[in-house]
């Protein structure tokens, strides 16, 4: 089958939860996280959740298990955490999650990253893949950053992706 036809058997609908990533957001302060449940909400998605996390990359790691395991979401979408200070560890925490990784999500967000912010995109550590079936994106904290990755890469090719995870 092509993509195409992968696409046409896709579900319409998913479920997306979200987990922001900081030291320092709140829920009033979650501009990210706000944006990523509009985003897939206005895309026909349904947001089953969304929680603000320290970046320590145990949580992280547990809070993905167990969306995984309690079966809460077919997408989970972190937001920030992917740079390179000392206290961003979303990638270490879902990297080390990935059965599979899609590197192709990572190698085409900092190239139309570049477009944007020139060389800085290279300091972007954003992943994803697949934990068991549950699709895993980590994003940069930035909006920009998230509305750039959803718009342009991730809900043109959500459902494929969770058609692709299950079967």
């Amino acid at each position: 089958m092509s993509h195409r036809e992968h696409k046409a058997q896709a579900p319409r609908s998913v479920r997306v939860y979200v987990l922001t990533v900081s030291d320092t957001r709140t829920e009033e302060t979650d501009t990210s996280g706000r944006l990523c449940a509009q985003l897939c909400g206005a895309a026909g998605h349904q947001v089953t959740g969304r929680q603000i996390l320290r970046d320590e990359p145990a949580e992280v790691a547990a809070a993905i298990r167990q969306v995984a395991a309690e079966d809460r979401a077919d997408v989970l979408i972190a937001t920030g955490g992917t740079g390179i200070s000392r206290r961003d560890n979303t990638y270490e925490a879902v990297a080390g999650l990935l059965d599979k990784r899609l590197d192709g999500f990572g190698e085409l967000f900092r190239a139309l990253s570049f477009q944007q912010i020139g060389s800085a995109a290279m300091l972007s550590r954003a992943v994803g893949g697949l934990h068991g079936r549950l699709v895993v994106f980590a994003l940069p904290g930035a909006e920009q950053a998230v509305r750039l990755a959803l718009e342009r890469l991730i809900l043109p090719e959500l459902a494929h992706l969770v058609y692709e995870a299950r079967r």
